[in-house]
């Protein structure tokens, strides 16, 4: 499946390049792929968690359409919801500074 996701992906042309940098000791490794390359059927399954939450639908019923059992599986998905949050009040706190100059 995952296999045929990339096909699918490379022929919608999400051909972005990504670049994935690695550790090993000091030495360090940057590679670069395209993105359909490093999608599969789990980009899928965080795009859908981090939407929904994104919508205001609260975690535990996303917890039971994706199968997580536990809201320890579901926080770090929560804390990419948080943190898109506080991104989007601190643009809308400059926007409202900028009309009351």
């Amino acid at each position: 499946m995952n296999r045929d996701v990339k096909e699918l992906c490379k022929l919608a042309g999400i051909n972005e390049e990504i670049r994935i940098t690695t550790y090993k000791g000091n030495v360090r490794t940057d590679e670069i792929h395209p993105k359909w390359e490093l999608v599969g059927t789990h980009t899928g399954r965080r795009t859908f968690i981090v939407t929904t939450l994104s919508l205001g639908i609260p975690p535990n019923v996303v917890m039971k359409w994706t199968g997580h059992s536990d809201y320890s599986s579901m926080k770090p998905y929560i804390d990419i919801v948080d943190d898109i949050k506080a991104t989007s009040m601190t643009k809308f706190n400059g926007l409202i500074s900028v009309l009351q100059d």
